[in-house]
């Protein structure tokens, strides 16, 4: 797995790494005008926004944070994800409180070394291609990999919490 010269590894990258999954490292120029970081990287890769997914992070009543992983193209079903977590509801977490705990920003988030969650979630619908790109833990930096070594090195739940 190659990286940038210079750049220090992201907890991504380095999650991946130890675990010795195969992983392909994507780089785009990140445009902070841009109004959905995960349709701006499908966009400037050129890739099925299908295969391209976006971590969302999302609270529970207790105030314990989860990871839901669905593609660019869907949006959240937050009852799917309540349900899945044996909970009633839950919602979004407010941005600076998502950044605050896992130490990434808002659009880079990535599901692998996240820290500050209990649980990953990952949309069943990933496992539908070959490879899927998430965040690297870096704004305009994606890591490619089979979603079997995703699951795998995220311990996720794979359950239907995406709406097309």
């Amino acid at each position: 797995m190659a990286r940038r010269p210079g750049r220090k590894a992201t907890a991504a990258l380095q999650v991946l790494a130890a675990a010795g999954v195969e992983a392909h490292i994507h780089t785009f120029e990140h445009d902070p005008r841009a109004a959905s970081f995960g349709a701006e990287a499908a966009d400037a890769l050129g890739l099925d926004p299908r295969r391209v997914l976006k971590t969302l992070v999302v609270t529970t009543g207790a105030g314990d944070l989860a990871a839901a992983v669905v593609p660019v193209s869907a949006t959240l079903d937050l009852k799917a994800t309540a349900t899945a977590l044996g909970l009633k509801r839950v919602a979004l977490a407010e941005p600076r409180r998502a950044e605050r705990v896992t130490g990434s920003r808002v659009g880079a988030i990535s599901p692998i070394g996240v820290r500050g969650v209990r649980r990953v979630l990952l949309d069943g619908s990933a496992l539908a291609h070959g490879s899927v790109l998430v965040s690297a833990g870096r704004r305009g930096l994606e890591v490619e990999l089979d979603p079997h070594d995703l699951v795998r090195v995220c311990d996720a739940l794979v359950v239907p919490i995406a709406r097309e």
